[in-house]
C-alpha cells in the first residue's frame, strides 16, 4: 500500500524541521506539508529545505488543512493517509505499527492512542475527553479511548468518505460517522510528547467551548448517519 503522511501546520517554524527529520528518518512514506498561512516563517523554512508543501493564501484552519490533504492523496491514487501534527509531539517511530493494522485488513482507521495500555490522567480536559468518550458510546456501542488523538491513518475507505463529505472534521464527531458508516476502528498505543516550542491554539475557555460542541456533534448530528448500502 502507498501511504502519503499529511501534516497541518500553522506558525510551526520552531517545530517543522525537527518534525520532518523524524519522518524522513523513521520512515520512507511520502508526506505533504498543508502550511495554513502561517504568519511566521514556516512556509520560508519549508521552502528552504525543499519541503514538499502547498501554502494556503488564507488561514482557513485545520478542518480545511485536513480536507486538503484527503483530496490531494485521493487524486493522486494513495491507498492510506496519516495526519501527523507538525508540532514535534508526534513520534514517526509508531506510525509503521498504524499502517500495518491497515495493511492486515485489521480496521479502516487506525488511531495512535495514549490510554490503550496507560491510564488516563486526572484533569479537565481529560474530563472533557471522557465526556466525548460516553457520547461516541452512547451513539455507537464501541469504546475509543483516546478520541482526541491527532495521530490517525485512514484507508481508502475512510479516505472517499472525506473526498464525498465536505462536513467531515479531524474531530471526534467523524469518528462517529465512520462507525455509523460501517468502517472498524482501532487503538495502537503510542506516546505522545509534550510541545517543546509554540502554543496550543486550545485554552482552558476554547477547550470547554471544544467539548461542548464535540458531545452535541456526536448526540445530535452524527448520531443519525445511516450505513451506506
Amino acid at each position: 500500500m502507498k501511504p502519503l503522511i499529511v501534516i497541518p501546520a500553522y506558525n510551526e517554524a520552531l517545530n517543522i524541521e525537527k518534525t520532518i527529520k523524524d519522518l524522513t528518518e523513521n520512515t520512507n512514506y511520502d508526506y505533504i506539508i498543508i502550511n495554513d498561512c502561517s504568519k511566521d516563517e514556516t512556509k520560508e523554512i519549508c521552502e528552504k529545505n525543499h519541503y514538499h508543501m502547498i501554502s494556503l493564501p488564507i488561514n482557513y484552519g485545520l478542518t480545511s488543512a485536513i480536507q486538503l490533504g484527503m483530496k490531494y492523496a485521493y487524486q493522486h491514487g494513495y491507498d492510506i493517509v496519516i495526519q501527523f501534527d507538525g508540532d514535534g509531539q508526534h513520534q514517526a517511530k509508531y506510525l509503521k505499527n498504524l499502517v500495518k493494522e491497515i495493511e492486515d485488513g485489521n480496521c479502516n482507521i487506525a488511531i495512535g492512542s495514549r490510554f490503550v495500555t496507560e491510564k488516563k490522567p486526572k484533569s479537565m480536559r481529560m474530563l472533557g475527553n471522557t465526556l466525548i468518550n460516553l457520547a461516541i458510546k452512547i451513539t455507537t456501542g464501541k469504546t475509543i479511548k483516546d478520541t482526541t488523538s491527532g495521530m490517525r491513518a485512514f484507508d481508502k475507505k475512510a479516505i472517499w468518505e472525506f473526498n464525498r463529505n465536505a462536513s467531515l472534521t479531524p474531530e471526534p464527531d467523524t469518528l462517529v460517522y465512520m462507525l455509523k458508516k460501517g468502517l472498524k476502528i482501532k487503538e495502537i498505543q503510542v506516546e505522545i510528547k509534550d510541545r517543546e516550542f509554540g502554543e496550543s491554539y486550545l485554552n482552558p475557555l476554547k477547550s470547554a467551548e471544544y467539548m461542548i460542541n464535540m458531545f452535541f456533534s456526536i448526540i445530535f448530528i452524527r448520531a443519525i448517519t445511516r450505513k451506506n448500502k
